[in-house]
């Protein structure tokens, strides 16, 4: 059984290893949608991978250290890809939350994003 659990934060960035003239080599910023699933079996006594509620207050916890925040000054993320971006989630929530299965990050206004199954998907 899956669950998950969606949040959206709005950051600053650059790509410092960018060439000299390209647009991401210049702060600018996105709207992020991250999705975080777990994986498990419900428990026989409450029928539940996890609670909701549980799975919410570690989730926001992750998004407060990024929410309005420029990115490559958060430790772990002096490069931050989405794909750095999602391993670092994941590495955030993987102690809290055993049971993480994928992180997704995606950024709509460019139609695009990045799906992380974890270590050994890097």
């Amino acid at each position: 059984m899956k669950i998950y659990k969606e949040f959206f934060f709005d950051a600053a960035h650059f790509l410092p290893y960018a060439e000299e003239g390209h647009p991401n080599r210049r702060m600018h910023g996105h709207s992020f949608r991250v999705v975080v699933w777990l994986a498990g079996k419900p428990s026989p006594e409450t029928g539940l991978v996890r609670h909701f509620e549980d799975l919410e207050r570690h989730v926001m916890a992750v998004r407060e250290q990024l929410d309005h925040h420029l990115l490559i000054e958060i430790e772990g993320l002096a490069f931050p890809t989405l794909e750095r971006i999602a391993a670092w989630i994941w590495n955030a929530l993987a102690t809290p939350l055993p049971e993480i299965s994928r992180v997704e990050v995606h950024r709509a206004s460019c139609r695009e994003g990045c799906i992380y199954d974890g270590p050994g998907e890097e």
